[in-house]
């Protein structure tokens, strides 16, 4: 049995892992998927986000958890779960990037990614809160960069429940270390239709921090809603290959 400590990407929250659940439980694991804190927050709570405070708040979490624990990112996740990985990597048995932000040592994902993203018709959904503190994405752009190939009552429904993103994290640059993050094995989940992270995207990432197995879905930025079966298994066959001690492959749908 193993432990899934899930970590949701920007304007998101832990729900939108809820579909995974009933399937990775029905197969004798534990699933966990907190808010991040101060996501959706004012001013304030804005200001006290950093990647660190989120490193150490995923770490927390996972004390909580028994057996392997498998920390999985999904898109912004990608960085807080290295960063925490590098924290505390005897935390972890395994970590699988969920079309993830994969971003090498003394690099930020806005260096690596965001900044030809703002400068698209992503960054067109953009718009700063509190100040600067936040950015804000327009429900009416979801449906194209973030659920693509959803139905379209998901589409309507999840993009209502999206929130402001705190702005410092996407801008720190990652601190990593072969001998701490290195040392955890990465797994990589490639979404072949996402408009957020193009697959040439996730591929770049993929040849400058290598992983331990690729697999390809034919998913659009989410599929943890659209394809949640699929994705569950995925995650079960990684958690069996984790307790195996695992091998370099790629899985094609």
């Amino acid at each position: 049995m193993a432990s899934f400590l899930m970590i949701h990407g920007a304007w998101h929250g832990g729900w939108c892992f809820d579909r995974l659940r009933a399937p990775l439980e029905a197969a004798g694991h534990v699933m966990i998927a907190p808010d991040l804190p101060g996501i959706g927050g004012d001013a304030p709570a804005l200001a006290a986000v950093s990647l660190q405070s989120w490193a150490d708040f995923i770490v927390k979490q996972s004390g909580k958890l028994t057996g392997p624990v498998i920390l999985c990112g999904h898109s912004r996740g990608g960085i807080v779960m290295s960063q925490a990985a590098e924290q505390a990597p005897d935390a972890f048995a395994g970590l699988v990037y969920i079309s993830g932000a994969l971003i090498p040592d003394r690099r930020s994902l806005y260096d690596v990614i965001g900044a030809a993203m703002a400068r698209d018709a992503f960054g067109a959904a953009l718009s700063p809160v509190a100040e600067g503190l936040g950015l804000r994405f327009s429900p009416e752009a979801a449906a194209t960069f973030f659920y693509n190939r959803c139905a379209p009552e998901d589409q309507k429904a999840y993009a209502a429940r999206l929130v402001v993103e705190p702005v410092r994290p996407l801008g720190t640059p990652l601190r990593l270390h072969a001998e701490r993050f290195g040392r955890v094995a990465r797994h990589y989940v490639e979404c072949a239709h996402d408009n957020t992270f193009p697959l040439d995207v996730q591929r770049a990432m993929q040849a400058a921090l290598p992983c331990e197995s690729v697999t390809a879905l034919e998913s659009d930025h989410s599929p943890f809603i659209g394809m949640p079966d699929r994705l569950a298994g995925v995650l079960i066959k990684i958690a069996g290959a984790v307790e195996k001690g695992g091998t370099r492959e790629r899985n094609e749908p």
